[in-house]
């Protein structure tokens, strides 16, 4: 039997245990990790919070406590629980006072928590910010490579841009030091600095230069990180690092063609992350660089073929590997090579493998469209994809892939995918096969008959802009509209109530073209009669399943029949005064008007005969081959010309424009203040204003242009063309810039400016759109007056956009307009 001193002593370690540490002993840390982890509930972990910083806090008053370390160390982990900077009646501030001091400490354990802490709680507003950047100043220099190293991954991690500038020269310092160590943590420090602060790059170029001759492979993991940033940010220094090319493509052969190391063998490949870092920087130095690519094609073609891919790791190197070939100038074998990898990407088992290739290959089949057509059929496969994501991709990569060829093949897929697919595609689907059949469709009966079936399939998620196209398209071929109202009354017929847009495109073409009904044709040998047609508005208007727009349209539909169905008319008449009582305003009005109308005799002849052709519609646009002008409207944005952002100082010289160099009277609002600076591109040029003139309803458009247009900017999926539409009239000529978004990604905030010589004046008119889509394109005019005769007009172009989160810019220039 246990003596009662026994018992007490098993009680003593219990409590012990229960508590997690000795007496006169703060808890450890993974003792309150491990009673965190084993509280059952919200509320029995706030206990065991609450009761901990109280301990804390208790210990927190005798400032000699040797325990400190580990009690900021728990209020840390507390912090990241997620526990208000309050917890514990413990003040933020106060927190960073006492990591200061730890900071301060000579041993390293404690200025490890720290700089933990500052890390974790300080950031550019702190108040001891000043304490931290002399504290980090005496820890860059010690003896003590460990201490060393955490100053230089606080500094990189919390670096304001007043610290940079005092630390950066510390940090070149440590990377001139022999010590592979610091090297490594120096050099990504570096690459912070350089991304908050730019222009200190030029104090670590030359002591990075050496950086990728070193054997250690951290060391050039670093160096690669931090001259990839600084080439991003600086042409010059880009140009500066071509030179090390040779260097980079023999480290990449040496890893690629190394035996076994059991320090960098990740399943079998030697160091894949120092590869992926190197062929990421060979992309950004070998980009619109000829000569560059040369050097570095047989290395990366032997990159791509000698890679296993059984593992994923290999698979992330044959990928960065095909982003830097298509993003490189390189040769047309390489790039078939490199679609050819994500070809076989597609056939991988691993869903995320097959969502990265078709996303890389929707971004380069503008660069090589024919390698990619090669793996259509592997493309269309991924429709039937279980993963959405991936069916998202696939549909977006079939649409880019159609063409006059295999238009009909393609067809046929996506109507079986649109036939199942979810909601949230149908409308993008049903928008982007307009744009397709309006481009590639061998004829007008095909495209009317493809996207009938559609809108069948689409049902109410078609956009509206689907069904003002088709009615666009109907009404501006006089030789399909027979064929269109006998498919359409079809249509109608067959599906009622389910496809709204499909009966709206209906009602409107019946209601134009219904006499046609009545003619006998080679399509429909079943004659109709009008009692046929009047039964299929019979059947859908007093439904409760019709929507209010599609009884608008019906209601406008049987007003026009009153006046070419002769028999019908009391059916028609009693349709129309039906919805007089309606709920809905809109639809009770036109019953109303509708009705007077019909009843005003001859008059309502003139009043209800079939509307002129309409000649654009609002996706046209997205189709390159349709080449009309788009002219301005009320509803077209005036997005303001920075010149400022794009065009640097060009000097304005004090020019007044006026309104009159648009045709307009009266005189224009003066250039803004913000448009004072502007990049000289001729020295001594002449930029374009704003133009704040509002175009109305009224306003004619433009004629359709008949001179040669000029390609300006062809580079990274937009083209930019420049067409004459009026040459010199009275020293006036009228011009209009396209801006065709090839890609397959939306650009927003399109700026396009140009600037002329001394001896002309330019206005610029708003934009169509400051936003282009995939596959559309922009417009805007100009207009130019020539003040000194017989002078050649020159001009010189920036645009710029955002696309994918990042902008872009492209520059192009023209010496010569055709009909100038």
């Amino acid at each position: 039997m246990a003596t009662a001193v026994e018992l007490a002593i098993e009680k003593i370690d219990e409590y012990k245990s229960k508590i997690g540490r000795t007496l006169g002993t703060p808890m450890r840390l993974r003792d309150l990790i491990r009673q965190v982890r084993a509280a059952r509930t919200m509320a029995e972990e706030r206990a065991v919070v609450d009761r901990e910083s109280a301990n804390i806090r208790e210990s927190f008053r005798d400032d000699d406590s040797p325990w400190k370390c580990r009690n900021i160390a728990k209020l840390l982990y507390i912090h990241m629980l997620g526990y208000p900077a309050h917890f514990g009646q413990f003040t933020t501030k106060l927190i960073q006072m006492e990591c200061m001091k730890l900071v301060a400490h000579p041993r390293f354990t404690d200025k490890r928590i720290g700089y933990l802490g500052a890390m974790l709680l300080l950031d550019e507003r702190s108040e001891v910010h000043l304490l931290v950047t002399n504290s980090l100043k005496n820890d860059l220099t010690c003896s003590t490579q460990f201490v060393s190293g955490l100053a230089l991954c606080t500094l990189g991690s919390i670096c304001s841009a007043e610290m940079c500038r005092d630390l950066a020269n510390e940090v070149e310092k440590i990377i001139k030091q022999n010590n592979a160590y610091l090297k490594k943590k120096a050099a990504l420090c570096a690459f912070r600095i350089v991304r908050k602060v730019p222009e200190l790059m030029e104090v670590f170029i030359p002591c990075t230069r050496s950086l990728l001759g070193e054997k250690n492979h951290g060391v050039l993991m670093g160096a690669t990180t931090l001259v990839t940033e600084m080439c991003e940010r600086s042409p010059d220094v880009l140009n500066h690092f071509k030179k090390l090319v040779p260097n980079l493509v023999r480290i990449l052969k040496n890893l690629l063609m190394s035996g076994y190391s059991p320090e960098h063998d990740v399943t079998g490949i030697s160091d894949p992350f120092l590869q992926v870092k190197i062929l990421r920087l060979l992309r950004v130095l070998g980009k619109d660089d000829v000569r560059v690519t040369e050097e570095m094609n047989d290395i990366l073609a032997q990159v791509a073929t000698n890679t296993e891919t059984a593992k994923n790791v290999g698979n992330a190197i044959l990928y960065e590997t095909v982003l830097t070939i298509m993003e490189i100038k390189s040769e047309s074998g390489l790039r078939i090579l490199a679609v050819n990898i994500l070809g076989r990407f597609l056939l991988n088992t691993d869903k995320n493998i097959r969502y990265v290739a078709l996303n890389t290959l929707l971004k380069t089949v503008h660069v090589d469209y024919q390698a990619v057509q090669r793996h259509r059929n592997v493309v269309v496969e991924c429709l039937k994809d279980p993963d959405i994501s991936i069916r998202k991709r696939a549909m977006e990569l079939c649409f880019a892939l159609m063409n006059r060829t295999n238009i009909a093949i393609m067809t046929k897929e996506v109507l079986i995918f649109l036939e199942t697919a979810d909601a949230e595609f149908k409308s993008e689907c049903a928008s982007r096969m307009y744009i397709a059949t309006e481009r590639f469709s061998p004829n007008h009966e095909w495209h009317l008959d493809t996207m009938i079936t559609v809108l069948r399939l689409a049902g109410k998620y078609v956009p509206d802009e689907v069904v003002s196209c088709m009615i666009q398209m109907i009404s501006a071929n006089e030789q399909l509209q027979s064929y269109a109202v006998s498919q359409l009354y079809h249509a109608a017929q067959r599906d009622a109530i389910n496809a709204q847009p499909l009966l709206q495109v209906a009602f409107w073409t019946i209601g134009e073209f219904g006499d046609l009904l009545l003619q006998p044709t080679d399509v429909d040998s079943t004659p109709i009669s009008e009692a046929d047609v009047i039964s299929v508005f019979e059947s859908v208007l007093p439904s409760a399943l019709t929507s209010l727009m599609t009884k608008c349209y019906a209601v406008t539909a049987l007003a026009k029949l009153a006046t070419r169905f002769h028999s019908s008319e009391e059916r028609i008449s009693a349709l129309v005064r039906m919805n007089q009582a309606h709920i809905q305003l809109e639809l009770q009005q036109r019953s109303v008007e509708f009705n007077v109308i019909m009843n005003l005799g001859e008059l309502r002849d003139g009043l209800l005969e079939r509307m002129p052709m309409i000649t654009h519609n609002s996706l046209n646009a997205a189709a390159p081959s349709m080449a009309e002008d788009d002219g301005f409207s009320a509803s077209s944005p005036d997005v303001p010309v920075t010149n400022g952002d794009l065009l640097g100082d060009l000097n304005l010289g004090g020019s007044d424009y006026n309104e009159d160099l648009l045709g307009g009277g009266g005189n224009a609002p003066a250039a803004q203040q913000s448009n004072s600076n502007i990049l000289d591109i001729f020295g001594d040029s002449t930029p374009a204003p704003n133009s704040d003139i509002d175009f109305g309803i009224g306003t004619p458009a433009a004629k359709e242009p008949t001179f040669q247009p000029v390609i300006v900017i062809n580079a990274n999926g937009v083209e930019v063309q420049i067409q004459v539409i009026s040459g010199w009239n009275n020293e006036r000529a009228r011009l209009k810039m396209t801006a065709f978004n090839n890609s397959s990604f939306t650009f927003t905030n399109f700026n396009f400016l140009a600037a002329v010589t001394k001896a002309f004046d330019i206005a610029l008119e708003p934009p169509s759109s400051p936003n282009i889509q995939p596959n559309e394109h922009s417009t805007q005019f100009m207009t130019i007056i020539r003040k000194v005769p017989n002078t050649t007009a020159r001009m010189k172009t920036r645009i710029s956009y955002i696309v994918n989160g990042g902008e872009r810019t492209g520059e192009g220039s023209v010496n010569e307009f055709p009909g100038l």
